[in-house]
């Protein structure tokens, strides 16, 4: 990795707010980003978050700025808008608070152990030069390796030796001699987050100052960057079910996992509210909800935090652990209905990815049912739902550093809404709606803001029947994925009816796929196990600051000449920068483009190969000029369906995205 020694960046065009005299000398006016962007780049988009998002390289700091990279397995590919600060013990980095602000949460990392199961660190915390606290960072959750489903172990040989890798353009157990693999194998997964109460609350101006103690074990912490919040009082409920009255112990020592079953069967009795107040209560299994409402102080005071358990006997599902989580009953068994849940932290315990496991942090099937005002952090999936159900809201909830999926629709999920939420940091796609055996329909995606996903989509489809994907944010796809992704794929039922795709934004989207050698698109279109047709358009979208191609449709070389993309609609998108072209089309089929204006290209508009056969009568995707699309990335010599293709282009970097 390349480390760029430079002083934290002056960004042009981002809030920035001036800092009363009362600051110190060296503070920097604070920059407030969103996906590290410019705010009014994403006006009305993304997740009404409680909080203002500075990043570290905008601060005042002593150490070094590491970025910009995408490279995947890199420490700036994964830190927010690709660029971070690194310290040595003895080094800080100084944020001015912008506006009112009585805690934070900061995103870092810090080295893995040599044997891989992570150490802990302190951070100092200093408000106006006073210490407030010590933070205990850890690596305990992040640093993974290898091949999926990965390793803790950052010296284990290939988990899958008879799989092709792209390091040596081989597969290692049929090749002799044999390649020679470079260990720790594909690191990723290296940031954690932490919140922290400061204690009162602090007035816009005021300077935060994360130091690196002299005496620190790590030998280098990277800070992200830094949310300041205004956390109201918590919040009491009188006439309810007090988890207290049933023995749960706020202090952690002991289990309540029982006492808040108990609280939970009176609550039924009497038709009134569980309430948990604020405290840390353990709870090492799943706790299981039908019929109830379940509210805490708010996520910053009750805190539902367990440790993983090995199971004696593996479940039917496949699963050797449990852990904390709220599950509604099994789809198998009826399912759970009018449950409410708001309002509290869910802290898991998950460091290994094992995909039998139910470890999530909410799950089963529940019908008519709310989620809330939410955290979530180290389960293995956010929230999982196994239908078939209907009818779930899940509203401002945020969900952080988990192994696997942010939320997941899987299995006829119907008439439900995802809206408002944060995710950062999940181990596979943030957002995924998965038509499997049975079709999702009808659900809403919309307003979310999706920060790094490692692996795989920020907002993913599999099939399904009438959804809707809108005004959402999504920034910073590691790997092998991208913002967001259309897939018939992982035996999804086939797309029917409509599909609406409209008003998002992505930026710094399109990975590189490791096994086609290829950049994918912001947003990208897959026709792997079935064709792709359905009542599909995308409109209003913005794909800013691309690192390959804008839009991508692609069916996999084995099934080329089967599967089709036959009509997709393309209208009212801005394309603000990408390193290689607009369209890349790698599939038969066809699109139509109306409105869709263009800049900063860096390759050739359209890039087509059609199913790579090359016909004399022209490429097997043709493309409909339906009027309005603006710079010159569509001429009229490239259609209908003009082969244009270079299968791997190069990629320039386009400039930052600026408003249109």
């Amino acid at each position: 990795m390349r480390i760029l020694l430079a002083a934290a960046l002056a960004v042009t065009g981002l809030v920035v707010l001036q800092t009363p005299a009362s600051a110190s000398a060296s503070a920097k006016a604070p920059v407030v980003t969103r996906a590290a962007l410019d705010p009014a780049l994403v006006a009305g988009r993304g997740a009404g978050v409680d909080f203002a998002e500075q990043e570290a390289e905008n601060a005042s700091t002593d150490g070094t700025v590491i970025g910009p990279g995408r490279d995947a397995y890199t420490l700036p590919a994964e830190a927010s808008g690709r660029k971070a600060v690194r310290l040595a013990p003895g080094q800080y980095v100084e944020f001015t608070l912008p506006k009112a602000a009585n805690a934070i949460t900061v995103r870092y990392s810090i080295p893995d152990a040599p044997g891989g199961g992570g150490i802990t660190a302190p951070l100092d915390v200093a408000v106006n030069g006073h210490k407030r606290a010590t933070m205990t960072l850890t690596s305990q959750y992040a640093w993974l390796y290898n091949q999926y489903p990965f390793s803790n172990d950052p010296n284990a040989g290939l988990l899958h030796p008879d799989w092709w890798i792209t390091e040596c353009s081989c597969v290692p157990d049929a090749t002799t001699p044999a390649p020679e693999i470079t260990k720790p194998f594909r690191p990723n997964h290296f940031y954690d987050e932490q919140r922290l109460l400061l204690g009162r609350t602090y007035r816009a101006g005021d300077t935060v100052r994360l130091t690196v103690p002299a005496r620190s074990n790590a030998t280098w912490t990277v800070v992200d960057l830094l949310d300041s919040h205004l956390v109201g009082p918590p919040r009491v409920e009188v006439l309810a079910a007090n988890v207290l009255a049933f023995g749960a112990d706020p202090t952690g020592r002991r289990d309540s996992a029982g006492a808040i079953d108990k609280a939970v069967a009176f609550a039924k009795r009497t038709h009134l509210k569980v309430y948990i107040p604020p405290g840390t209560y353990q709870v090492n299994r799943h706790i299981v909800v039908d019929d109830v409402t379940i509210t805490g102080a708010g996520s910053w005071y009750t805190i539902i935090k367990g440790r993983q358990a090995d199971l004696d006997t593996p479940a039917p599902d496949g699963s050797v652990h449990t852990g904390v989580g709220f599950y509604g009953k099994d789809a198998s068994a009826g399912g759970s209905r009018g449950v409410h849940l708001s309002g509290f932290a869910i802290e898991g315990d998950v460091r290994e990815r094992i995909d039998t496991d139910q470890v999530n942090g909410v799950g089963g099937a529940m019908s008519d049912s709310t989620i809330d005002g939410l955290y979530i952090h180290h389960t293995k999936v956010g929230m999982w739902f196994d239908g078939p159900m209907r009818n779930l809201k899940i509203t401002n909830n945020v969900i952080a550093d988990q192994i696997a999926d942010g939320l997941n629709f899987h299995t006829g999920v119907t008439g439900s809404v995802v809206s408002g939420n944060f995710f950062r940091n999940t181990g596979d796609d943030a957002i995924a709606l998965w038509s499997d055996k049975t079709a999702d329909a009808g659900n809403t995606v919309d307003h979310n803001t999706v920060q790094t996903p490692v692996l795989a989509n920020g907002i993913a489809i599999y099939g399904g029947t009438d959804n809707t994907v809108a005004n959402n944010l999504i920034a910073d796809p590691i790997r092998e994925g991208s913002a967001i992704q259309v897939g018939s794929r992982f035996g999804a039922e086939p797309f029917a009816g409509r599909l609406r795709i409209s008003g998002n934004t992505t930026v710094r989207a399109g990975t590189f796929e490791l096994n086609w050698k290829i950049g994918l698109g912001a947003i990208w279109f897959y026709a792997l196990e079935k064709d792709i047709d359905a009542d599909i358009e995308v409109s209003g979208d913005h794909y800013l600051d691309s690192t390959y191609n804008a839009i991508m449709l692609v069916s996999e070389w084995s099934v080329k000449d089967l599967y089709a993309i036959p009509k997709v609609r393309f209208r009212d998108i801005r394309v603000d920068g990408t390193g290689t072209s607009v369209v890349s089309a790698r599939v038969k089929g066809s699109a139509s483009f109306e409105n869709v204006d263009a800049r900063n290209v860096g390759a050739v508009g359209v890039n087509n190969c059609g199913a790579f056969n090359f016909p004399p009568s022209g490429s097997e995707f043709s493309l409909t000029d339906l009027g309005g699309n603006d710079g010159g990335w569509l001429v009229p010599w490239m259609l209908p369906n003009t082969i244009t293709c270079d299968d791997r282009p190069p990629v320039v970097p386009p400039p930052a995205p600026s408003q249109w």
